[in-house]
């Protein structure tokens, strides 16, 4: 006789794996229609002044915000979920039935895990490959129709393209592409070997190179100083008008790929800004990995009675949830103002809440 398998999911994994999904995606539907509600409320009269289309409203904006704020708030929705069928399974004693069954604690975790796994699997691909390029969309709209035409207010520009090589500009018109005042500074064993100063620099489109006006190099690498000097030349630059355009929630429109390849180009030239690129890299790996941590802290909050009912779960469930939004944003600040390192500043409130998670896990399970 063959033996039969015995199946993974048993009939009570299904049953709280589909109240947990239900739940969550349920709280997601709930919350970002009150959203767009309010939000549509607060740019009607933008919408209107500046003559925003309906279809672009629509399809270019609202239909690419809704993957990003659920993306943005997944785990405060996991947790939620988690608190809140739960401890109605608490109150119906399902719980206790469960575990008098001969089912522990450690088992009946089993579908918590499976749920937080899909919620996480998820919530990593769309924040990766999927939302980068619906930002770029939604980003767009909001910089045509929201915030208005955006004018370069730089001074002073100090850029390293590559080792050895720096670019400075006195100030940038990113609505013609042209840079004033513009010079190129080659070093070698720290030392300069040539110098180059221009009018202006300016990109040409069609070429997609970048043309520099009325200049003259100092070459000072041989024995002697050589000057040449001439009214237009061509040259290739690591560098692009986008550079130097809004570089607000760039990071938010790249791909995992893409924001890797970035992040080392920006270390290359020596930019000053990389930690808030490094901070969105990071977080696209904790905001998942903190569904795990959010579902046991649920789950052992809410699977006891306790005097308060159904509502003091959720009280104490949205102050632990709002308290680690809190803490990951207090951390991060100490990344891009302190200097504390990016991927410590991420992983703090995980490892934090981790500990809490295992505290409260080895005392729901007594």
């Amino acid at each position: 006789m063959q033996l039969m398998s015995k199946p993974y999911l048993k009939k009570i994994d299904v049953y709280i794996i589909k109240k947990f999904l239900g739940t969550f995606f349920l709280a997601i539907a709930l919350i970002i229609g009150i959203s767009i509600v309010f939000d549509i409320s607060e740019h009607i009269d933008e919408f209107i002044s500046r003559h925003a289309p309906l279809r672009a409203i629509v399809f270019d904006f609202y239909l690419n915000f809704i993957p990003y704020f659920a993306n943005l708030f997944s785990s405060l929705f996991t947790f939620i979920a988690v608190i809140y069928f739960t401890s109605k399974m608490a109150y119906n004693s399902e719980i206790i039935a469960i575990l008098a069954s001969g089912v522990t604690y450690k088992r009946l975790m089993r579908p918590y895990m499976i749920g937080a796994g899909i919620i996480a699997l998820m919530s990593w691909t769309l924040g990766n490959f999927v939302i980068p390029p619906a930002n770029t969309v939604r980003i767009d709209f909001t910089n045509k129709y929201l915030k208005g035409e955006y004018n370069n207010q730089d001074r002073n520009i100090h850029r390293q393209l590559e080792p050895g090589l720096y670019i400075y500009m006195r100030n940038y018109n990113n609505k013609n592409d042209v840079g004033y005042k513009f010079s190129i500074e080659k070093f070698k064993d720290h030392k300069l070997v040539s110098k180059l100063i221009s009018d202006y620099v300016k990109w040409d489109r069609d070429k997609k190179k970048w043309v520099i006006h009325n200049y003259y190099i100092r070459d000072l690498s041989g024995p002697t100083e050589k000057i040449t000097s001439g009214a237009v030349i061509d040259t290739t630059l690591r560098m692009k008008p986008e550079d130097f355009g809004r570089q607000k929630n760039l990071e938010e429109t790249m791909n995992y790929w893409e924001l890797n390849h970035y992040i080392e180009d920006l270390k290359l030239r020596g930019v000053d800004n990389v930690v808030q690129y490094e901070i969105e890299k990071h977080k696209r790996t904790s905001g998942p990995f903190s569904t795990f941590i959010l579902s046991i802290i649920g789950a052992a909050l809410a699977s006891r009675k306790i005097r308060g009912g159904m509502g003091l779960h959720l009280g104490i469930g949205l102050l632990l949830s709002f308290s680690y939004i809190m803490f990951l944003q207090v951390s991060t600040v100490f990344a891009t103002k302190g200097g504390m390192d990016p991927f410590i500043a991420v992983w703090i409130p995980n490892l934090l809440y981790s500990i809490i998670a295992i505290f409260l896990y080895r005392w729901a399970s007594k």
